[in-house]
């Protein structure tokens, strides 16, 4: 078994990065002649001038938030689809409601690569304890071990005493599925004097903390994650080294500023934006609502891509106080009208009964008072204002911190 999926893994900076934009003005050019919703948002675009990533900066971004109106407005899939819906395989149902499509060459959102990595390969038996309903990632997970040409038990959920006769039964090798379920059966089939033969697991859908996959390995078995969401499919992904997620070869993947589509600067938090090089369901610039960060250099593996720390929380920092929403894009609104200020936090607290808003500026001085009207016109409420030094703020993406005990 060769160590990489493919050449793509291992190929420069340079090649891939002209590789991502030949593809990507090709799905926009199909997306503009074929989707509805792709030719009125990016009316007027020459697919030709997206030769690099400070172009696909300037595209729109599309929030899921934004995704759920479109398709409430024209089910099931808003006019984001470049194909008719006849051609579609499959549609999923994720909350929101979002729905997804999928066509036969895409079924498994390229969880073959991740499989790979881990080791997985035609000798072995996949416990896929991944949902097959309403959501696609046992669908995903299933189609991606069959590419590789292993043999697949799909287990679903639950059901943990019939899981472990299965898994003692089958010989199942390989675990997949939510991080903290498979202790669970291994759990059960300790109860039920059943020896198991898991040896690797490839885990997405919940946190993996350090604790629990030290008790995997203690167990015999080698615990690697993905990142991946319904609609985009594999977005990053572990390596044997465990050192960051490495990015998918068919994603352009962004760090942003959250509320905004601009890029921050290398390795600072911000949120995961996604563009999937899939022309019959084209995702331009998703906006996951997960934050992260880039990690510098490459991978020990020997795989190139730009790697990712992994999930460092959620983007959507929505608070309400006294009564009013505030949200991460009204922080960016703010920094606009204020280039001066080199970043913003809001802190919402209690002061007595009331909610109190402080709004924390990095500026290299001034006056606090001078950004008060700026700060109330993009609020919409006043705010204690306080000028911090550049750089003191720290880098976790959070730019609305609500510190209020609902306890």
């Amino acid at each position: 078994m060769s160590k990489f999926y493919d050449d793509l893994e291992t190929r420069s900076t340079e090649a891939r990065e002209a590789d991502l934009f030949a593809q990507l003005r090709s799905v926009v050019a199909g997306a503009l002649a074929n989707s509805t919703h792709y030719a009125a948002a990016f009316k007027g675009l020459d697919p030709d001038s997206l030769t690099d990533r400070a172009a696909l900066a300037q595209l729109p971004v599309l929030r899921k938030s934004e995704l759920t109106e479109l398709q409430s407005a024209a089910l099931p899939f808003g006019g984001v689809n470049a194909i008719p819906i006849g051609q579609f395989q499959r549609i999923y149902q994720s909350p929101g409601p979002i729905y997804e499509a999928v066509t036969p060459d895409h079924a498994g959102k390229r969880m073959d690569r991740f499989l790979h990595a881990m080791g997985v390969t035609s000798n072995d038996v996949v416990h896929n304890c991944f949902s097959y309903h309403f959501t696609p990632a046992g669908l995903m997970f299933d189609a991606a071990a069959q590419a590789i040409g292993a043999l697949v038990f799909p287990a679903g959920v639950g059901q943990t005493q019939l899981q472990a006769r299965a898994a003692h039964d089958l010989g199942s090798t390989v675990y997949v599925g939510t991080p903290d379920f498979l202790l669970k059966i291994m759990q059960e089939a300790k109860a039920m004097e059943l020896p198991l033969k898991f040896n690797k697991a490839g885990v997405s859908g919940g946190a993996l903390f350090p604790s629990l996959r030290e008790e995997y390995r203690q167990a015999g078995v080698t615990c690697t994650q993905c990142y991946a969401t319904a609609e985009a499919g594999l977005i990053a992904y572990e390596s044997e080294s465990q050192e960051g997620m490495i990015v998918d070869e068919n994603v352009i993947l962004e760090i942003v500023r959250p509320g905004t589509g601009d890029p921050v600067a290398e390795g600072e938090v911000g949120e995961v934006l996604v563009t999937v090089m899939d022309p019959h369901f084209p995702l331009i610039r998703l906006a996951t609502g997960d934050l992260s960060a880039t990690l510098p250099g490459t991978s020990p593996c020997g795989r190139s891509n730009m790697r990712i720390k992994g999930w460092m929380g959620r983007a959507d920092q929505a608070a309400k106080v006294k009564g009013m929403f505030i949200r991460p894009e009204q922080i960016a609104q703010f920094l606009k009208a204020e280039p001066s200020i080199a970043r913003a936090k809001a802190l919402v607290s209690r002061q007595g009964e009331n909610d109190h808003l402080e709004l924390l500026c990095e500026s290299e001085g001034g006056d606090a008072s001078a950004y008060a009207s700026a700060a109330q016109a993009a609020l919409k409420l006043s705010a204690d204002i306080k000028i911090v030094p550049v750089g003191s703020l720290p880098n976790d993406g959070l730019v609305i911190e609500d510190k209020r005990d609902y306890s």
